[in-house]
């Protein structure tokens, strides 16, 4: 067997655009919510989880709806063809709002800060007026409480408008993530998956860094984020037609049912279970690494998403630098690693290359803890680091959750991936926005390092999950297996 890389690559265009739409979501909307709107961390993170609420419910069901679906474009593409253009479409809504909102601010005399020292007291003025004398943490803090007593407090109609818009935008999202996940195991025999699916996350981090590359130009402090979400979206319908004219989806899931069945992957029980539908249940011993591996993945999300969902925050008032580049430096190096990660897999399994990326991702969040705003151009090592353990964790995660399905729920089980992904991240953006309002900004890292330790025990005790390919003769074990 060899991976078809050209195919792999087509269907992970529905990963890039979904990539592509969460990195300017991340980026964008919670300094959107502070920013514009005055909340402060913990109601900009209760809204920030907003997603991850939604997609715990709505993940699941999409992805066993779509297990269930059939049609003549197959049972994930129409998901995705709907879902994007809908998202597409809505989220400028969402930049038209805040533009509202941004005159409204403007119109009422609050503009960015100017600041300067008087003595050992830094002075903070506001469009030449509301100055005040205290840190910046504390002058920061006072100027989102003029923004919204001012604004919001007294007419918070657009918050409402945004929240209501943005809503819809989530829904849509929600509900061809699964379906499109899913894809990849639906044509890929599986052996072969983790290979894929370093070339879907390579996909993935090609998205997230055009994201980062626009958003570097557009995406300015109290400025209209119009254009960066019409750009935004114009990608996202491009890469969609490049998707349908391109994949052919019913046509590859019986190519690989086939192939996986000449080869000895499945027996004929299991192909025509997958044929019909039919769901078999899960042995005892299967089903205890399958939740040690879901607990693992809570785990790391709670220590990665805070780290990222507030890292545009922390740069700028810890760090006092710029938040888009070193971003980029992570999906960079991500990108770079993700092929020799599914090599490495290859040759010594998924939960030992899984168990290096875990260690990787704790150093990082380590260094990270102790760098101040003297030694901010660290920020630079430490997220090239983040890169490479993030992208270790995840090219092999979902394979290892999906090799203890069966052809006919691998929509059910990426389900539960997403599950148990996205309940960390609803609690995650709340628990750290919390710690960062009561104890201030630095505890973030120190919050993600201790998840991310977690995690490395419970994935210890995982069993199952390495494809154990059948090797027929040294020419197929040249071709590479998953262990």
């Amino acid at each position: 067997m060899k991976l078809d890389n050209k195919k792999t690559i087509l269907v992970g265009f529905a990963f890039l655009t979904i990539s592509m739409f969460w990195v300017v979501y991340d980026s964008i909307i919670a300094k959107l919510l502070i920013n514009s709107f005055g909340l402060n961390q913990l109601w900009s993170g209760v809204l920030m989880a907003l997603d991850n609420m939604l997609a715990l419910i709505l993940l699941p069901l999409f992805g066993l709806w779509s297990d269930r679906t059939k049609t003549k474009y197959g049972k994930r593409t129409p998901y995705i063809f709907v879902g994007t253009i809908i998202a597409a479409i809505v989220i400028v809504g969402v930049a038209i709002v805040d533009h509202y909102q941004l005159m409204a601010v403007q119109a009422a005399g609050i503009g960015p800060v100017i600041s300067y020292m008087l003595g050992d007291t830094s002075v903070y003025t506001f469009n030449g007026a509301n100055s005040i004398f205290a840190t910046k943490e504390l002058a920061t803090v006072a100027r989102r409480d003029l923004i919204f007593n001012n604004i919001t407090s007294v007419d918070p109609t657009l918050l409402v408008v945004f929240i209501s818009v943005l809503l819809i935008v989530l829904v849509a999202m929600a509900s061809f993530r699964t379906p499109a996940v899913s894809l990849m195991p639906d044509v890929t025999p599986k052996p072969l998956r983790s290979k894929a699916n370093a070339i879907i996350n390579l996909m993935g981090s090609v998205g997230g860094m055009i994201s980062l590359g626009f958003m570097t130009f557009l995406a300015k402090d109290y400025q209209s984020y119009i254009p960066a979400f019409v750009l935004l979206a114009v990608l996202m319908i491009v890469f969609l037609l490049i998707f349908m004219v391109s994949v052919k989806e019913v046509k590859w899931v019986k190519e690989n049912n086939e192939l996986m069945l000449r080869e000895g992957l499945i027996d004929k029980k299991e192909a025509e279970e997958i044929e019909q539908g039919i769901e078999e249940k899960m042995p005892k011993d299967v089903r205890k690494s399958f939740i040690l591996i879901l607990a693992s993945v809570v785990l790391w999300f709670f220590a990665y998403n805070a780290a990222t969902s507030k890292f545009s925050i922390y740069a700028t008032d810890v760090l006092n630098t710029g938040f888009t580049l070193p971003l980029l430096v992570a999906n960079l190096t991500a990108l770079i690693t993700f092929i020799p990660i599914g090599i490495v897999a290859t040759r010594i399994g998924r939960k030992k290359t899984i168990l290096i990326g875990i260690s990787i991702l704790t150093v990082a969040f380590l260094l990270a803890s102790f760098l101040t705003e003297q030694s901010a151009m660290l920020i630079w090592v430490t997220m090239a680091l983040a890169g490479v353990g993030w992208a270790t964790i995840n090219v092999n995660s979902y394979p290892m959750v999906v090799e203890m399905s069966k052809g006919s729920n691998i929509g059910k089980y990426t389900g539960y991936y997403y599950t148990a992904s996205m309940a960390a991240q609803i609690f995650t953006p709340i628990l750290s926005g919390a710690l960062m309002d009561w104890l201030g900004m630095r505890i973030l890292f120190p919050y993600s390092t201790l998840f991310i330790i977690a995690a490395f025990f419970t994935m210890l005790f995982v069993k199952h999950g390495d494809s154990k390919p059948i090797i027929k003769d040294k020419f197929e074990a040249l071709a590479g297996s998953d262990d």
